[in-house]
């Protein structure tokens, strides 16, 4: 074997690591962004700023820009990868994809959530550094564990076969785990059309039997209680562009009281 061919194969090699690295991250951006931000609404990228979460636009394009961002890493990754085709098994591959998706939590977990405060992982409960250090333990360390282990692990094909199965389980499980609702769930948040003026929230609550708790700025969005029976899903025939309902986590502006 060559020089030149042994310097390929070490660059193919290093495109290989940093393909794994890109897409692990990138995916658990996306992971972040569509399961929290999106999914169960528990909050928003900047929802510990309060002069953004005054206007559910301003943090929707946050989101959006976040979400931009993950796909130019993912999408680097991919463009990584494909340069580094070698015909080498996907163990090594897979190893360098959990330890980047957990990096992404653990990078998440200090500077998002601690060091520059931007939101918490739920932002309508007493006790979010749990929830914290629970999504960084479940979906930050534990990746980098296995990922970690793989690629130090000269194993069988049987121990490969098995690795999958359990991180998938224990993966989804703990989702099922995070998913568990608020205590609060009788508030919903509703923003509505530009075109409904502020009688018309108002008669839309009312027609719905709901309770005023809050209101932005704009008289756009509202914080209302539905726990006399109403159903906020019926403000979707009022003018209604976006409610999160009760049948739902309550939403990462949900928290905010009167």
């Amino acid at each position: 074997m060559d020089g030149n061919t042994l310097l390929h194969g070490s660059r193919r090699s290093g495109q290989l690591v940093l393909a794994g690295l890109a897409l692990g991250f990138g995916f658990g951006g996306f992971f972040d962004g569509i399961l929290l931000h999106q999914i169960l609404q528990w909050h928003h990228l900047l929802s510990g700023l309060e002069d953004a979460r005054r206007d559910i636009r301003t943090l929707i394009m946050a989101d959006g820009l976040f979400h931009l961002l993950m796909y130019a890493i993912a999408a680097a990754g991919l463009w990584l990868l494909w340069r580094s085709r070698t015909g080498q098994g996907d163990r090594h591959l897979l190893s360098h994809l959990l330890i980047g998706f957990g990096s992404w939590h653990v990078v998440d977990s200090v500077l998002s959530h601690w060091l520059l405060g931007l939101h918490r992982i739920r932002m309508d409960v007493e006790n979010p550094l749990f929830w914290d250090l629970l999504w960084l333990g479940v979906f930050g360390l534990v990746p980098l564990a296995v990922g970690w282990w793989l690629r130090r692990a000269q194993g069988t094909g049987r121990q490969r076969s098995a690795t999958l199965p359990s991180l998938a389980l224990l993966v989804a499980g703990s989702g099922l785990l995070a998913a568990l609702p608020p205590s609060s769930s009788s508030t919903a948040v509703v923003l509505f059309h530009p075109a409904i003026s502020e009688a018309g929230a108002l008669a839309a609550i009312q027609a719905i039997d709901g309770r005023l708790v809050w209101a932005d700025t704009s008289r756009q969005l509202w914080a209302i209680d539905v726990s006399s029976g109403g159903s906020a899903s019926k403000l979707y025939l009022h003018g209604a562009i976006w409610v999160s309902s009760t049948l739902l986590p309550a939403g990462c502006l949900a928290w905010t009281k009167a």
